[in-house]
């Protein structure tokens, strides 16, 4: 009789260690189910978040040219273009079109270089593309078409270059224009000033002072679009950015001359790279042209 029940109590004894180990791995299994849920949850929220950031993107469809900074020396916009890229607005979607300085940088992820780590993750590749530097010279580069899903806010862009390590960085999109205004003159202006060409006043701002632009410039409009011959009073300038376009001088002698696009009664900056420090140095600069200060400039035989 002892021995019996000395069976049945060992028996009800595993039968509740079973019971209790059943017990507590569904206890972790609807644990692991909560931490799971909680992870869907946090992921949808993310979602929306990132969702909510690209409807902030107010532009009619179209293309623009904007700016595209990031937090890196090593990582920008090729020199030439002058940190523009072409920005596509298309169903209130946006994707920037940027030239990068070398073919180093393989591939570009929307997000962190963790994220771009991972399985079936969305990578960017790049097209090769030629850049002219407008000097006679020529470069193979790698560019970029790069969704924007925000505009004039820092977000997440991660690289890999030919070494195979992703890197953090942050990238902004910002100063949206339409491209096709680029070089033309404002409504208001062009209803002021027809074909023709003209002297105009202008303000030079930026630099040291040492250099300037002489102040009328001759301004050509023809099309609606203005085109400026300027003068610098150094002939130390062996070329100009505007727009991302490099110009060189129109003249072998005397002061560097340019002729050059330009917006009327709109700050535009432009870059002139000077020679006469110890080293090529490009330096920013803002014109304004006034168009209320033109005065044609007639022929020989007065028209």
């Amino acid at each position: 009789m002892r021995k019996l029940f000395r069976n049945k109590f060992t028996y009800i004894v595993a039968m509740t260690l079973v019971c209790a180990m059943s017990l507590a791995a569904c206890g972790n299994k609807n644990a692991k189910a909560e931490t799971e849920s909680k992870k869907a949850v946090q992921d949808a929220t993310e979602s929306t978040k990132k969702a909510e950031k690209t409807e902030k993107i107010a532009l009619s469809d179209g293309t623009y040219t904007a700016e595209f900074t990031t937090d890196s020396s090593m990582f920008h916009v090729n020199d030439a273009y002058d940190n523009k890229g072409t920005l596509t607005v298309k169903d209130g979607k946006a994707t920037i079109h940027v030239a990068l300085t070398s073919t180093h940088i393989v591939n570009l992820f929307l997000g962190t270089a963790k994220d771009a780590s991972k399985d079936k993750a969305e990578l960017l590749e790049p097209t090769v593309e030629t850049v002219d530097y407008g000097d006679g010279t020529t470069e193979e580069v790698n560019a970029f078409d790069i969704p924007v899903p925000v505009l004039d806010e820092e977000f997440d862009l991660a690289l890999i270059g030919t070494k195979g390590k992703w890197y953090d960085h942050k990238v902004k999109v910002s100063n949206a224009t339409p491209a096709d205004a680029d070089a033309s003159v404002s409504e208001s202006a062009g209803k002021e000033l027809p074909d023709g060409t003209y002297n105009i006043n202008l303000d030079f701002e930026g630099g040291s002072g040492k250099a300037s632009i002489a102040s009328p410039a001759e301004v050509t409009i023809s099309g609606g679009a203005a085109t400026a011959t300027v003068q610098w009073s150094s002939p130390n300038y062996d070329y100009m950015i505007v727009d991302g376009q490099k110009y060189m001088p129109v003249n072998t002698d005397g002061n560097s001359v340019f002729e050059i696009p330009v917006k009327l009664d709109t700050p535009m900056q432009v870059i002139g790279d000077t020679v006469a420090m110890s080293k090529p140095h490009e330096v920013e600069y803002t014109l304004t042209f006034h168009s209320d200060s033109a005065t044609e400039v007639l022929g020989e035989d007065g028209e």
